[in-house]
């Protein structure tokens, strides 16, 4: 990751309450909190611009006084953080989510101002170091091996750019796309850094690629039809092998991973032989069980994905790119009404409750 910075990690401190003012039992203002507040448009990489030293304090509150014996609160320390945002302690616990534009976390308390209780001494505001970690959030997460035309399948289906070439690990950052449909309805795609086996346990990016997928509502494996090889001294992998190697790595990394809807592209279907390999993987989908004997046990994940929709496609010619649109569309829709209409039930039966 050279331009992009999905973990930050920042300094927070709410304010110092304000001095009491014994003579007349005046209480000191509370000191500021420090708030994160989701906003579109904001990356990480910009507040680490915008704020180099990473530390944000809020305001003392005021002190309290004969013309006022009730200071007035410390201002609060605002940090517009991007929609997404898992907020994690030192420890790695997870204390916070900010999902939606608009949604607040507050990650630092101001001190009490002075009061009799304190013997109109000030409170210390909360202070500690938070990491900020950025989980992508995006309607379909294209998943695949290095090289499988992931990157040329977003070019082909969405506005973005993505730098495209013939070697393994082109995509070295996520990349968000938009495809735009004809009566204005957009879905978002993220396209991430190639997996490779042993991606579960940190090896090549790792966890730094499986942590965006926990965030998309589907995912899209996008499979070379002739197979993968990374390099001359790892095992060449075929199309079968390949999609039960994603499966494997997602399961080890989350298992519900497996659970999200998902959908397969068979790309490169313009070279030799494609059509014979596109039979017999078709025929192995069918029953993956029948053709787990040929395989290592090691490579067998647990649960096998079940696809939506399977479309043979090619990047190079274009071939089944508009289909591939029109299920993606399909299935999102989908999705979109069965959660509508557990939405629907769940209110149902608090009315039918609470009469």
């Amino acid at each position: 990751y050279i331009n992009f910075i999905d973990d930050l990690r920042v300094y927070v401190r709410g304010g110092t309450g304000g001095m009491g003012y014994p003579n007349l039992g005046g209480e000191g203002g509370r000191g500021g909190d420090v708030w994160f507040v989701a906003r579109e448009r904001t990356t990480l990489k910009s507040i680490r611009e915008k704020y180099p030293q990473k530390r944000f304090v809020a305001g003392t509150g005021a002190n309290s006084s004969v013309k006022a014996l009730k200071g007035e609160k410390g201002k609060d320390c605002e940090v517009h953080v991007p929609l997404g945002i898992s907020v994690l302690d030192d420890d790695g616990k997870q204390i916070g989510e900010l999902n939606a534009a608009g949604e607040r976390f507050l990650a630092a308390r101001g001190g009490l101002g002075g009061s009799l209780a304190t013997n109109f001494l000030p409170c210390k505001g909360q202070r500690r170091t938070v990491h900020l970690d950025l989980k992508l959030i995006a309607d379909v997460g294209l998943v695949g091996f290095p090289n499988a035309g992931k990157s040329s399948l977003l070019s082909k289906i969405s506005h973005a750019k993505p730098e495209i070439a013939n070697y393994a690990f082109t995509t070295i950052q996520p990349e968000l796309g938009k495809i735009m449909y004809a009566d204005y309805k957009q879905i978002s795609v993220a396209d991430l850094p190639g997996l490779i086996e042993g991606a579960h346990a940190n090896k090549g990016m790792g966890h730094k690629f499986l942590k965006h997928v926990e965030r998309t509502k589907q995912l899209l494996l996008v499979v070379d039809i002739s197979g993968f090889q990374l390099s001359m001294k790892t095992q060449f992998r075929t199309a079968f092998e390949t999609i039960l190697l994603l499966t494997k790595e997602l399961e080890l990394y989350k298992e519900e991973l497996v659970t999200k809807p998902a959908l397969l592209a068979i790309n490169k279907m313009d070279l030799p032989c494609a059509k014979d390999n596109l039979d017999e993987l078709m025929t192995q989908l069918e029953d993956p069980q029948d053709f787990f004997h040929l395989l290592e046990e090691e490579m067998i994940p647990e649960n096998t994905l079940k696809f939506r929709e399977v479309i043979p496609i090619s990047t190079y010619t274009g071939e089944g790119i508009e289909e591939l649109k029109t299920c993606l569309r399909k299935s999102i829709d989908e999705q979109a009404e069965q959660v509508n209409e557990e939405y629907r039930k769940k209110k149902l039966l608090l009315l039918q409750t609470s009469k």
